[in-house]
């Protein structure tokens, strides 16, 4: 018999899955190139869940049910309310661009999108191995489908294998080392791995194997270096809208598995798995930075930032544990969390207005389209500054402060290698400073190449304002975001 606290832990899940069905099926009545019923049934479902796991996450109980394989604790809740909030941002900026390129024909733009954040929910609450992969699995299909949903393009179609090939790679090496964790444990329960590590009965040769392919398919997934080969491919070839929606959202889905995985599951192997992380962190930092300034295509220049990105984030989690001692724990955790959620504030933002910049026929990928952008249209001009210089990470916006809780936690170790990385990371920041500082050149000191001004539906236009303000504001009092995440973060260790 399942008990009542099982379906409360699942709730917003339960509610995604029936509405999406719903949805899928009031679809087949729409007609219209925006699909406006599809459209505002999905935000307002959305809506919902965001206040339901909001709700949820405030209230800051942790539920385990299904036998602990399904977890609801205020970290997971509390992502899952963004990663709802993110998906509603990503398709209000992309259906003018969707509908102009004939993508939502079909309505299957909104439900796929719809299982994709069902997948995320699942890996956010999973607590079992099994239903870990399981959510992975759903929205890496989802966003397959989502990368060649322009079926007569032939870049997003190509861009849509290559995702798949190497993300199946990834797939396997995660499924072979959450298997290895088996069969030396006996055990697919996350708690339960945990408990049989820390007792010192199993062989660390073989877990250090099986965390090597863990390490291996997580770093695929958030796109961390040398496993980046995807992302500046995915990021060029699929349709702006769609790379917004794999580029946003997911990558707080992915942070929570890491914390499922590496920090509820493998926390007495963090010597090994902190190296790891360590150097994955060193070499996205670097391959990020030196190859975006290469890049003439702005698409690909966000997505080797996201590879820098990624690494900076990754940098909070090599803090954690210092010589057995977890007391720095609950500072690092927190500062990575805090890092990824204003990452993917800023992304929606800079892919934004990527997406109101493009006309039917004319995708505004390239810098050199961004030219005299001010002249043209001051607000979105400086949107577009303030997600760059967020992104750089200068002050008092919000990714200024992100970087600084994260060399914080990097000091607070008081090791001297941490400290050592936290200069790396401090010189390879001023280094990838200088493409982002490139683009707000063009958009201010260029001339225009086009006289045309620029236009956009009025919801687009003040979800970009608030997605702005929101950069500033969280820069300027970042407490309020800093405390929740480092709340979250505590509730979890705990448990």
């Amino acid at each position: 018999m399942i008990d009542k606290l099982s379906w409360v832990a699942i709730y917003p899940e339960i509610v995604l899955l029936v509405m999406a069905c719903i949805i899928a099926l009031v679809d087949l009545s729409t007609t219209g190139a925006r699909r406006t019923r599809t459209y505002i049934l999905t935000l307002l479902t959305l809506a919902v869940v965001a206040v339901l796991t909001g709700m949820a996450a405030n209230d800051g109980k942790t539920i385990y049910g299904f036998g602990g394989m399904v977890v609801s604790d205020p970290m997971g809740n509390w992502l899952k309310c963004f990663a709802t909030v993110a998906l509603m941002v990503t398709l209000v900026y992309g259906r003018p661009y969707a509908a102009d390129r004939d993508m939502l024909r079909g309505g299957e733009m909104f439900t796929i999108s719809m299982f994709a954040l069902l997948g995320m929910f699942v890996m956010i609450s999973g607590s079992n191995f099994l239903l870990i992969y399981l959510g992975l699995e759903l929205l890496t299909l989802s966003s397959y489908a989502l990368v060649a949903l322009r079926r007569d393009n032939a870049v997003a179609s190509e861009a849509a294998m290559k995702y798949f090939v190497l993300g199946a790679m990834a797939s396997g090496f995660l499924l072979y080392g959450l298997s290895m964790l088996y069969g030396a444990t006996g055990s697919l329960d996350v708690n339960e791995v945990f408990k049989i590590i820390a007792s010192g009965k199993v062989n660390h040769q073989v877990l250090v194997f099986g965390l090597v392919f863990i390490v291996a398919g997580l770093a695929f997934k958030v796109g961390a270096a040398p496993f980046h080969m995807w992302v500046p491919d995915v990021y060029q070839g699929a349709p702006t809208a769609v790379t917004l929606l794999i580029g946003a959202a997911p990558e707080l889905a992915a942070f929570a598995i890491i914390i499922r995985l590496l920090v509820e599951g493998l926390l007495p192997l963090a010597i090994d798995w902190q190296q790891m992380l360590a150097l994955l962190a060193i070499a996205s930092l670097l391959v990020g930075n030196l190859a975006a300034i290469a890049q003439t295509n702005l698409k690909r220049m966000l997505a080797y930032s996201t590879i820098a990105q990624m690494g900076f984030m990754l940098l909070g989690l090599v803090a954690g544990v210092v010589n057995g001692n977890t007391y720095n724990a609950q500072f690092a955790y927190s500062a990575s969390m805090f890092y990824i959620v204003t990452y993917v504030l800023t992304t929606l933002a800079s892919f934004g207005i990527i997406l109101l910049l493009a006309r039917e026929g004319f995708e505004s990928e390239e810098i050199t389209d961004l030219a005299g952008l001010n002249q043209r249209s001051p607000l979105y001009a400086g949107v577009m500054a303030i997600a760059m210089f967020s992104l750089a990470g200068l002050p008092p916006l919000v990714g200024f402060y992100a970087k600084l809780a994260v060399l914080q936690a990097l000091i607070a170790s008081g090791q001297a290698i941490y400290i050592g990385l936290a200069v790396f990371a401090v010189i390879t920041s001023l280094i990838g400073a200088f493409y982002y500082l490139r683009v707000v050149k063009v958009m201010y000191f260029d001339a225009p190449v086009t006289a045309s001004t620029v236009s956009a539906p009025r919801d687009v236009r003040a979800v970009l304002s608030v997605n702005g303000l929101l950069i500033l504001v969280l820069g300027i009092v970042p407490g309020g975001l800093m405390t929740l995440c480092a709340k979250a973060i505590v509730a979890t260790l705990a448990n």
